[in-house]
């Protein structure tokens, strides 16, 4: 009687384990083989039990694992996949492509859904694996192939960064979109900073297609900084995806420099080292911005016209200005000055900061060695202007005019 026990409790736990193996194919359950398996276990225990009595059925199970998308889907976006489970818990789910690389998740801590930790690729086949365990421990596993999408249309994501360029510790990167962006909290994550020595960036929307990247303070100097672009599979706007890139930049010396438009004076912080040097900036008229600017490009001689400048007052100019630095979209430079002789004296400028220079741009002048000692990314302090509006942080690189806490 006792060897029959044994061939009857080895009968039960074969037809248990094929049960569970042969669950699958998207819906949960069990599947006609394993049913068929069981089926004869149950009889062969039936047929050998004492007395002719019956044994106890085994309970199905009651959880019920749910894949989105079904099987064979294909145009799937990257976004789309979805794992959960009722009437149990998610014990494991395996997401992998063709190469067998699989996709990081999260299983909830009550079990109830999987969430991976990033997009799916685009254009890329997945297999998807899951279990689910009900309250009395009997488990039910689901199957699912399907296809991403394959993107028809990109959006192109611009910077004001070139790889291995050296910027000042004041530079913002600045990304333009070409197209109006719908996720943006995606888009965000899809864009992220490597620096050497743990320094934390932030973005910050100034509307659909712009989106500035800084740290809280100023960029230590020598910082090595790598901008991971990973948008590929990001559905940018519906229907619309981006690219991936990567884009090394270095920080180089810190200059600092503070403009006083009330003393006419410009002060130069290098590193260490201090300098002074006479200036004129902005008119009553036409006074220059107070806030904080970044030189956005070295652009060198540039054709200034009166013309251009809406509400100018007093006689209209034509110049090709040397040594031309720009500090804000709307027109703001920090240039040479040849055709005025009252600098540390007053303010005449229609609005920008202007250096003692000579037609065409000498290396000696006071703007010539200014220009040749200054990066992109180099900062320009205004205070003292009789300006009374602040400083738009949208205009230019002017980020830095923005609390961190509003950032």
């Amino acid at each position: 009687m006792r060897s029959i026990r044994r061939v009857v409790a080895a009968g039960l736990v074969g037809g248990a384990m094929t049960l569970t193996a042969a669950c699958g194919g998207g819906g949960g359950g069990s599947g006609s083989a394993a049913k068929a398996d069981l089926g004869a276990g149950a009889a062969a225990s039936q047929s050998a039990a004492p007395g002719g009595a019956t044994p106890k059925a085994s309970k199905a199970p009651t959880a019920v694992v749910n894949i989105e998308p079904k099987n064979g889907a294909v145009d799937v976006a990257p976004n789309a996949l979805k794992v959960g489970a009722t009437g149990g818990k998610l014990t494991t789910v395996k997401v992998s492509d063709p190469t067998g690389k699989e996709v990081p998740g999260t299983i909830a801590a009550d079990g109830s859904s999987w969430t991976p930790s990033a997009g799916l690729a685009v254009g890329t086949a997945y297999q998807v694996s899951a279990m689910a365990a009900d309250a009395g421990g009997a488990v039910t596993t689901a199957d699912s192939s399907f296809t991403t999408l394959t993107p028809t249309a990109l959006a192109k994501a611009a910077d004001n960064v070139d790889d291995n360029a050296t910027y000042g510790v004041g530079m913002i990167v600045s990304v333009n979109f070409s197209k109006d962006v719908k996720n943006k909290d995606e888009v965000v994550r899809g864009i992220t900073f490597e620096t050497d020595n743990g320094t934390v960036v932030k973005g910050h929307w100034f509307d659909d297609r712009r989106l500035d990247f800084r740290p809280e303070q100023y960029w230590k100097p020598g910082t090595k900084v790598v901008v991971h672009y990973r948008l590929k599979n990001v559905e940018i706007t519906p229907g619309v995806y981006g690219t991936d890139r990567d884009e090394p930049f270095t920080i180089g010396r810190s200059q600092i420099s503070t403009v006083d438009a009330a003393a006419h004076r410009m002060t130069v912080v290098n590193g260490e080292q201090s300098s002074d040097i006479d200036i004129t900036s902005g008119s009553p008229e036409h006074p220059t911005w107070n806030g904080t600017m970044v030189v956005m490009s070295k652009e060198g001689v540039v054709r200034m016209q009166s013309s251009t400048m809406p509400g100018m007052t007093g006689a209209p100019y034509d110049l090709q200005v040397p040594h031309s630095m720009r500090l804000t979209t709307s027109g703001t430079y920090v240039h040479g000055n040849y055709w005025s002789n009252v600098f540390g004296e007053d303010n005449v400028s229609h609005g920008c900061v202007g250096l003692k220079d000579v037609k065409g741009g000498g290396d000696g002048t006071s703007m010539g060695k200014f220009y040749d000692g200054s990066l992109v990314g180099d900062v320009v302090v205004v205070k003292n202007s009789t300006k009374k509006e602040t400083l738009d942080p949208a205009n230019g690189l002017s980020g830095w005019n923005l609390a961190w806490s509003a950032w």
